[in-house]
Parts: C-alpha cells; structure tokens; sequence
C-alpha cells in the first residue's frame, strides 16, 4: 500500500510527503517527544562522522580539536610560569628598577646574566609569538603577532646590542614582564575559548562507550562502533542509551535535557523512540537500533553545531578586517612614533620605548576574540536549549524581525487531534460506516488528522478495511478503493472545486477541523476533529508583541477555524485553507510590504517558502533537519523557542556589537596614550603597563562573552 502522497487538509494536510518519510521512524504528533527527530535526509556529505570513534582508547569525533586546544593551554601555563620565574631576578637586578625603588644590588658581570635570563625569556617565552609571527609573514597577512614579535624582539635585540657595547639603557626587565603578561592573556584567552566550547565537548561525551547487545538469551558488551542498525540493545536504569532506537520492551522515564532543551524527563513506553545519549532512569529497556555513527540525531547536532561555529558571520569577517588594519594602523604609528621623538630630539632609547609601547598596546587580541568567542557561546549554548544554527547570519538577523508566519497544527496548537462528531448526510452510510471506511486510507498516515480518526477506530475496536489503489489528491486529500468502493477523504477546498455544496451545519464549533468522506463520488459525510491550543502560544505571543513583532498564520484549515484561533491567540492576521506552495507567495507579499519575514515551517513541502523568508526556521518533525533551506531548526514545534530564538539572537548581536565597541575603543584611546601625547603632562604609558591593559581588555571581552549564557530563554 503506497502511502507515498497521502495529504490532507490540516495545515496542509497535504505537506506531508511520505515519500521522503519513513514511517516506522515517525511518533504520534500529540507528543512533545522530540526523539522523533528522523533525520534520514540530511545532508551527509556533510556529516561524515564514520571515523567517529568510542572505545577508551580513541578519541572521540570533534575531541581531537579540543585535546589539541587543552594542550596549547599547558604549553601556555607552562611557558609563562617558565618566564614569570626568570623575570624575578630580572627584575631584581635591573638597574632601572633599582633606581626606582632606591636600592642597589649588582651582581659580578651584572650585565650579562640579565642578558642571559632574558635570552631564555625571549627565545622560549616569547617562542609562541615569533612562531606566529612568521606564520603571518608567509601568509602576507600581518596581525596580532607580529605586533607582538615586533615589540618583543625590538626590546630583546636593543637591549642585548646595549650590553654589548651600544650607549643606552636596557628595558630587560620590559622585554620579560612584557612576555609574562602576554604568555598569561593568552592563557587565559584559550581557557575561555575551550570554556565556550564546554556545551558541545558535554555533546561529544554523551555517548557511553560500550553498549549491551542482546544475542538470544545471552548479553555481551560491544564498543559502540560494533554496534549495528536493527541490534537489540539492553539500557540498565541509570545509563546512557546507546544509541537512536525504538523501545521494544520496557517503559521508563529518559532524561534528555542535554539533547532537546526538555527539563522533565520524557515517559517512553514500548514503540516510542529514543535517542541516543539521553539517560535512562529507574527501569531497565530493550531498544532496537535504528540510528549508529554518524547517521544518529546526537552527531548530526554536533555537526551543525561544529559547522555553524566554523561559518564566520557578516559580523565576524567585520572584526577580521578591523584586526588587519588596527595592525597596519599600528605599524605605522609605531614607526611614527619612533621618528617623531627622534625628530624632536630624544634619545634613541626613549624613543624606540614609545615605539614598543604603541605595538604592544595595538595588539587586537581582544578584537579577534570579540567575536568569534561570542559565535562559538551562542551556537553551544543554542544547541543545549534546542535551537540548532545552520546560518550564522540569519540567527544575528532574527534581531530585525518584524513579521512571524506561522504554521498552525503542531506549532501553535498541540497537533493533537481528536474526532469531536461524525455526521452521515447519505442514508445509506451509518457514521460508524463512515469513520470505518475513511480510517481504511488513513491507517499508515502519521498526520495529526489521520492519528486522530485511527485514536477514534481503536477506540470503537472497529476493523480497519484494507485498500487499494490508494493515490493522494495533491493539496486536497486522498482516495483509494476500499470493498469495491472508491473512496476519498478530503478538505473542503476540493468541494468546492467540484462544486459540491458543503453541509450548513458542517461547521459547529470555529475550533472544529473538518474532513469530508466522499463514497462513489457523492458526500456521505464528515468528520470534525478538534485541536487543542498550546498553552505556551499565548505566552510566545505576548513575547512577540513586546518586541513589536507582528504574527500571522498560515494554514490549510478551513476559514472559520483559523479565525477561532487568530482570535483566541490574538494574531494580527491569518491565511485560511492555505496550499503549500501558496506560502512561498504569502512571504513574498509581506516582504513587498517591507517587512523582515521568519517563515516557520515543516522542512519539506514548505521548502520555498523556508527559502524566500529572510530567516526560515523549520520546526517539529524528523524531516525537519532534511530542509536544506532552513537557516535555524528547532527540536520541539513550540513556539516559545521561537520567541526564545530572536530574543537569544538579539543579545547574541547585542554582546558582539559591545566587543567590538569595546576592543576598538580601547585601543583608540590606549595608542595616543602610548605614543606619548600626555608626555607634556607627565603621564607616559610604559611597555608592561600597555601590556597589563592590553590583556585585561581581552579578559574583559571573554567575559562579556560568557555572560551571554544567562541570556537564553530570558523574555
């Protein structure tokens, strides 16, 4: 029985495609359960995680980056802990500092051993920068680094020819509180890198590492990588399931907060679906595998997550060019500086101390980390809350939103549907006649109106008939022959095509869906289904509304039920009895009007609509992530994570804006101070004190970047 077209009327009945569903993987809509996530269609090519590995002894997809990153951190602490120890004497013996404090004690051949711990401090403390200064060089493409080489090595090579011979005074003691405090920002810089990147290392190691397999009456322990599709696995109380599956035997509550955003554990019972990385609770559970590697919900997040944070924005490609030229900008002036105060006659030294100064006060470190920190934060934390970011720039952009397009079933109301009447209006077919041969079409459908009639059949234990030559009526229904009949099932918009008159009293309740059973070509009656408004849409709406986001919905119910629920919901405006590819032509009217369109929808059939909108958010079903054209998915259909969305993607905006504003503004004032404009005052701005500022500004931006988490789901 080819259920491959089956549509409906519903908010488009008629958008669901089965042809690109795979049923045994599909969940009773009346369920929040967001482990119905089948992503069977999405993009693979991009996803190969098939070297992804579990065992002990290997590391995991998406740690190697993170143990690579743990081990710069030590190589960092180890080198400044190195250098702040052989700045001690440094600065114990320098003369200068000597003379600050009014003491004197000069080593024999003080000069030498200063410049003896200063080569060490230079060459291994200051080893991480001129690696990444010539790492720049054979790019052409001169940043943060090479400022800091620059600085680094003018100080170490002016300070050694003094010792050597040179008239001048040393800065040894500059050059090696320069490095420390270099060495202990970018310390601490990349521990707030990894700190960002804590939510999705907690993503990678979900996964348990072993898993019980089910052989006959025996159980053996498997690495998860032995693990294959239709296995029957064992998940004690307590553990993590495995992998993505069906229960087969048991019913327990799972914990899967970490995956869906869910605080309440979810109660799966035998055919519900489970996903792999949720914890399991206090009974045990037999699951067939459906979903291992690199096809599992689980590593398809962190993909997602992986790939957004890797996508620069229009915003972070911004900060990159500030970072290009605040370090040509600073070059220059550091030169500047150099030949102005010779010029106006100082010595060569204080000159070329200013010169040091000005590059070691220019670094952009705390530009370059303004942004990206942000993006790596916003994209793990989204992902912990159910909010997956496929378009970095459509997520900065929810900001501007002006006008939201609903879906209406399963988003903002529960899409479960119950049958409320049915009516005969042909004598020779009873009601019970009615719902028996109707329910023959909809038995494979996991549409909420098909759900709702088969809920209904099992509830009167009435025999479902079986059909044949089943065919979908595109947009409008479906039909198929069932004990000789031909039968159909179909939306009131097909009526009217056929100019067959609609029932008066069709329409009792605004709040009622109504389908309509066609035997032989003639009405033999209706069904009236009822779905119930989510409690949570008052909520988002209100939400919205504050925002001055206007709300309208988009649906293929008939004309008096949208209506119903525009009002209740107080909408701004609906589209009744709405066709798929009619949606894409509502978006392009709003935006005709000038308005900023979020087009919510399925994912599949709603695929030009979703690419039209300016930012397409796909919601609810397993065929969600399969929409290539959705900038942002969503686990759960509700829309106060839409809400939770734009107002996350706000602050998100909001924190890179005061970075940048942050990080630029900082050296606009800081690079006068350290060529020397207040000289006349008396305020001079030395090296290590630039080098203090400098990385407080880039902790102050990380920050400012952390705090970002507490934002989330904040109205």
């Amino acid at each position: 029985m080819d259920h491959s077209k089956m549509n409906h009327d519903k908010d488009d009945h008629s958008k669901m495609d089965h042809s690109k569903m795979d049923h045994s993987k599909m969940e009773d809509p009346k369920s929040d359960d967001h482990s119905k996530m089948d992503h069977s269609k999405m993009d693979h090519s991009k996803m190969d995680h098939s070297k992804m590995k579990h065992d002990h002894g290997s590391i995991p997809m998406g740690m190697a980056g993170h143990d690579h990153h743990k081990m710069m951190i030590a190589d960092f602490r180890k080198r400044f802990w190195v250098t702040l120890v052989l700045s001690i004497p440094i600065l114990f013996f320098s003369p200068m500092i000597q003379d600050f404090f009014g003491y004197e004690f000069l080593l024999p051949s003080n000069p030498y051993v200063l410049f003896a711990l200063s080569s060490v401090v230079y060459f291994y403390g200051g080893w991480p920068f001129l690696k990444g200064f010539w790492s720049e060089v054979k790019k052409a493409a001169p940043g943060m680094m090479t400022l800091i080489a620059m600085a680094i090595s003018v100080a170490y090579f002016y300070s050694s020819a003094t010792v050597f011979g040179l008239k001048g005074v040393d800065f040894f003691w500059e050059l090696a509180t320069l490095i420390a405090i270099m060495l202990v920002g970018h310390w601490i810089e990349m521990k707030s890198v990894l700190g960002a990147s804590k939510a999705l290392q907690l993503l990678v190691s979900m996964m348990p590492a072993e898993a019980h397999r089910v052989k006959g009456d025996t159980i053996e322990d498997i690495a998860l990588e032995d693990l294959l599709k239709d296995d029957v696995i064992l998940v004690k109380p307590g553990e993590k399931v495995p992998a993505d599956g069906i229960i087969t035997e048991g019913s327990s509550y799972l914990n899967e907060s970490m995956l869906t955003g869910e605080s309440k554990p979810v109660k799966k019972d035998a055919k519900d679906k489970v996903i792999g990385g949720s914890v399991n609770g206090n009974s045990t559970l037999k699951v067939k595998v459906e979903h291992t590697g690199k096809d599992s919900y689980l590593n398809k997040v962190i993909t997602m997550v992986e790939e957004a944070q890797k996508t620069k924005s229009k915003m972070q490609n911004l900060s990159d060019r500030a970072a290009k030229w605040l370090t040509y900008i600073a070059l220059a002036i550091g030169f500047g500086t150099l030949a102005v105060w010779l010029i106006l006659g100082f010595p060569f030294v204080y000159a070329l101390e200013r010169m040091v100064t000005v590059m070691v006060i220019a670094c952009p470190h705390a530009l370059g980390l303004a942004i990206p920190l942000v993006v790596a934060i916003s994209t793990a934390v989204s992902a912990q809350n159910g909010l997956l970011i496929r378009n970095r720039t459509a997520f900065e952009e929810s900001r501007k939103i002006t006008v939201l397009l609903f879906d209406k079933t399963g988003t903002l109301t529960k899409g479960d549907f119950g049958v409320t009447r049915i009516e005969s209006v042909n004598a020779t077919y009873s009601a019970e006649e009615i719902l028996r041969l109707s329910s023959s079409l909809e038995q494979s459908s996991e549409h909420p109106i098909a759900v709702g009639i088969i809920k209904k059949v099992k509830e009167d234990n009435v025999a479902i008939p079986n059909p044949e030559n089943f065919n979908a009526i595109t947009g409008k229904g479906v039909e198929a022959n069932v004990e000789g009949k031909q039968v159909k099932v179909v939306s009131p918009g097909y009526l009217r095509d056929e100019k067959i008159i609609i029932p008066e009293d069709a329409y009792s309740d605004a709040a009622e869906t109504v389908v309509f059973v066609l035997i032989e070509g003639e009405l033999a009656g209706y069904i009236a289904l009822a779905d119930e408004i989510r409690p949570e849409s008052a909520d988002a709406i209100k939400v919205f509304k504050k925002n001055n986001i206007k709300v309208f919905m988009a649906t293929g119910d008939n004309e008096k039920t949208a209506k119903a629920v525009s009002d209740k919901l107080g909408l701004d405006g609906y589209y009744a009895e709405v066709l798929p590819h009619q949606k894409v032509e509502i978006v392009k009217e709003l935006q005709g009007k000038g308005e900023f369109v979020a087009m919510t929808g399925d994912g599949v059939n709603d695929a030009p609509a979703l690419a039209q909108a300016n930012v397409g958010v796909a919601v609810g079903s397993g065929s969600d992530i399969a929409a290539e054209t959705a900038d942002i998915i969503l686990v759960n259909s509700n829309p106060q994570d839409i809400a939770n969305l734009i107002l996350f993607g706000k602050a998100t905006y909001n924190k890179m804006i005061q970075n940048l504003i942050w990080a630029t503004g900082y050296n606009v004032v800081a690079i006068p101070l350290a060529a020397g404009v207040l000289y006349s005052s008396g305020f001079v701005l030395g090296p290590a004190v630039g080098a203090v500022f400098m990385s407080l500004s880039t902790i102050i931006v990380a920050i400012n970047a952390q705090l970002l988490k507490r934002k989330i789901g904040k109205k």
